[in-house]
């Protein structure tokens, strides 16, 4: 694709989902879904058309159209259910966030979010024939939406300078443009008991199934996917289990992220059978999260579990007993394993330390604008002595935004977790069901952001933008907490 069209091409893409939650409902509103899922593939293909994926794709006709017509045939199929129960889509949303298809060509596999696409492109069919008549206006919060649609606006402009423009375009159309637009669906939704609960449900249910199917792993010994764990696994005396899930930490923050909603659960119920089916599947879920060896997921479940220590009984007394923990882990740490030094600290670390210290080294470098979205693996190697060191990105999300974009995308990350966090805070009370709803949705996002330090991949999770959503939803308007 010529680089010129596909620079204006991304930009559209960004500006149109960024318009998919800046309007009202209506058909503006629909159109610019439309156009952003639309582009979204084009884009893709446009920038991956002579790669062997796509030239071995291209050289099988028949495998195309049957392709084309599966998916045209689920997003049908999934419109006419939305459609006609409109709670399905909410769910359906929700249930497809853990898994991505494998899709196979040219020697080389892509792991791709295909079913949560598909539910996305369903959902913008209905809301594109329900926008023909009024609709209600959902519930919006002016400074979260303006910043979630300048992240994207502003990483789509940053990708064009970017030292892997195609890198940056991935991340955009497989990422941000979807996400964006799932956002706006999601942020409609009325978050009513019954929903909410369906919701717990269909997440424990999954997350029970995947913890199963981790332990068949631990037990046999054996994983389905990614050589590289499994190389990995023959050279340490633990094992690691990935489940349906490419990498063991995010299987492990997947866990932690329903543990802390099923404990969020479990503080407010107040029905006997309810809590012990709360505590059944909290206990089944941790055994599974210790099967990952995952330290970050550890972590960021005992940020989540914090949060709502704070909200269910003192906010003081938590912040006490975590200065406490975090200090006696810092004397541990130090005494037992005597004086730092960084070589130490990064093999510890599974060479983090590294990519911390050479994103940092990035950052002073180019301050203000940064290398340009998604640059960071081509950034690193180029100005470190290793070039061939494997990397994607430094596995602190702070750190790789500052590294690709500077103090300007810095400054648009901090806002929008800042207000976040305010938004999610803000009247944080109500009957016990919308409380335990509110404080599961703020610990939730409180664990995944602290997971996002030690592991990245904030903005590419899914999981943030439906946080967002729903934590917007249940937010209470302005005009609701000044009259209480």
């Amino acid at each position: 694709m010529n680089d010129f069209l596909a620079g204006a091409g991304l930009l559209v893409a960004a500006g149109a989902s960024a318009a998919a939650i800046l309007l009202p409902p209506g058909r503006t509103r629909s159109l610019a879904m439309v156009v952003a899922i639309a582009l979204f593939p084009t884009l893709i293909l446009g920038d991956q058309w002579h790669t062997a994926q796509i030239v071995d794709l291209r050289h099988d006709g028949g495998r195309i159209v049957a392709l084309v017509a599966v998916a045209a045939v689920a997003i049908g199929v999934l419109a006419y259910l939305f459609r006609r129960w409109p709670l399905l889509l909410p769910l359906a949303i929700v249930a497809a966030l853990p898994f991505r298809i494998p899709l196979h060509a040219g020697g080389d596999t892509a792991n791709l979010l295909v079913p949560l696409y598909l539910v996305i492109a369903a959902g913008v069919v209905v809301t594109a024939l329900r926008d023909r008549k009024a609709s209600p206006a959902g519930r919006s919060s002016f400074w979260l939406t303006r910043l979630l649609a300048a992240v994207v606006v502003l990483y789509a402009l940053q990708t064009l300078y970017s030292e892997d423009f195609s890198k940056g375009l991935q991340n955009v159309c497989f990422f941000l443009v979807p996400f964006t637009v799932a956002f706006a669906l999601l942020r409609e939704v009325e978050w009513e008991r019954k929903l909410l609960t369906l919701v717990l449900c269909v997440v424990g249910a999954e997350a029970a199934v995947f913890v199963l199917i981790g332990s068949v792993e631990y037990v046999t010994r054996s994983l389905f996917w990614n050589d590289q764990v499994i190389r990995s696994n023959e050279f340490h005396t633990y094992f690691r289990v990935n489940s349906v899930f490419w990498d063991p930490n995010v299987y492990g923050r997947y866990l932690a992220l329903v543990i802390t909603v099923a404990t969020a659960a479990l503080l407010w119920t107040r029905e006997r059978r309810s809590f012990a089916l709360l505590a059944i599947l909290i206990a089944f879920l941790w055994l599974g999260l210790a099967q990952t060896f995952s330290q970050s997921s550890y972590i960021a479940l005992l940020a989540g579990l914090a949060v709502l220590a704070a909200i269910r009984w003192s906010p003081k007394w938590t912040l006490a007993a975590v200065a406490v923990g975090v200090v006696g882990a810092f004397v541990a740490v130090v005494f037992a394993g005597g004086k730092p030094e960084l070589g130490r600290i990064n093999i510890d670390t599974s060479g983090r330390a590294n990519l911390v210290s050479g994103g940092v080294e990035l950052f002073a470098e180019r301050p203000l604008q940064g290398y340009g979205s998604g640059s960071f693996q081509d950034a690193y190697r180029e100005h470190r002595e290793n070039k061939d060191v494997p990397v994607s990105e430094s596995h602190t999300e702070p750190v790789t935004v500052a590294a690709e974009q500077g103090l300007i995308g810095l400054a648009v990350y901090i806002a929008l977790i800042v207000v976040a966090l305010w938004t999610m805070t803000a009247g944080i009370r109500g009957p016990p069901t919308l409380l335990a709803a509110r404080a599961a949705v703020l610990a939730a996002f409180v664990a995944l952001l602290v997971h996002s330090l030690a592991y990245a991949g904030f903005f590419e999770d899914p999981i943030t933008w439906v946080l967002l959503a729903i934590g917007v939803s249940l937010a209470p308007s302005p005009a609701i907490r000044d009259s209480a």
